[in-house]
């Protein structure tokens, strides 16, 4: 399958920070979340695919072009949302509308009016006096409507309400329905996650601990109780124990071996996607 971006051993060193090695590929149809714990390297990363920041080593392409190189048409393939916007504090939105248009091909103006409409953000006021969460919606609705075949988005709803945050996810979801299009998503927010993602690339101070398809995470991982305190050996797929408590990041391979070895859980339950990711970062 085609690869819109590929990430091989990507490492970069800021201070006493190292980031990498990281191996990623990005194809058509596909959300990828990057997660990970404060100050992994997140943002680092998606910079770097932007090459707003050079790599220390390793390559990436977008587009069939090295990022760095003097080649940059595969630009106008991508619309990216950093974290924190820098250059948009003097402009209103009518400006940034006027000045964002003008430079992508493809803009679907009618998008954009449809969702400034829906999230009620006033186009008349300058950047610099819109709280946060307008600022984040303001940013959106310049960046979703530029129609690139891929959407990097950096924590871009960790500060509006929770109608917003579903409307924001619809307009995605509706972004996804052309099939040779794929979001790139940095993120806290684990509903955000379990709504969009295909597959998680898991980040823990500056290492990539692995990239999964979200779904295997959710039906592998599974809580045991027991009536009486666990004792002996590990149990196949077995990642933690506490008491009468058992995680299983294999739950086929743990249940067989329960089965043959006639261990009856008093209970057992699925673990939720947060869960999960807190358990893998800490």
């Amino acid at each position: 399958m085609e690869k819109y971006i590929e990430i091989h051993n990507v490492q970069k060193e800021i201070d006493n920070f190292k980031l990498g090695p990281i191996n990623l590929n990005i194809e058509p149809g596909t959300v990828t979340a990057l997660v990970g714990d404060n100050g992994s390297g997140k943002s680092t990363l998606l910079k770097m695919i932007m090459n707003l920041v050079n790599a220390d080593s390793g390559t990436i392409k977008a587009f069939g072009e090295f990022v760095n190189g003097d080649n940059e048409e595969w630009k106008k393939q991508i619309a990216y949302q950093p974290q924190t916007t820098i250059g948009f504090d003097a402009f209103t939105g009518n400006d940034l509308n006027q000045l964002i248009s003008h430079w992508y091909p493809n803009w679907d103006q009618k998008l954009f009016i449809q969702m400034i409409d829906q999230l009620n953000v006033p186009l008349d006021k300058k950047f610099i006096n819109l709280s946060q969460g307008v600022q984040q919606k303001l940013t959106l609705a310049l960046t979703i409507p530029r129609n690139t075949k891929v959407l990097i988005l950096d924590e871009p709803t960790s500060f509006m309400d929770i109608p917003s945050k579903n409307l924001i996810i619809d307009l995605l979801t509706e972004y996804l329905e052309d099939e040779e299009r794929a979001i790139i998503l940095a993120s806290h927010q684990a509903e955000d996650i379990k709504k969009l993602a295909d597959y998680i690339m898991l980040l823990k101070s500056g290492r990539q601990l692995q990239t999964i398809e979200k779904d295997v995470l959710t039906e592998n991982y599974r809580k045991y109780w027991f009536s009486n305190k666990l004792k002996g050996s590990p149990v196949p797929g077995e990642i933690y124990r506490s008491g009468n408590e058992l995680v299983s990041n294999n739950a086929t391979e743990t249940e067989t071996y329960f089965s043959r070895h006639g261990m009856k859980p008093m209970n057992s339950s699925a673990m939720e996607l947060e869960e999960i990711i807190t358990l893998l970062l800490t």
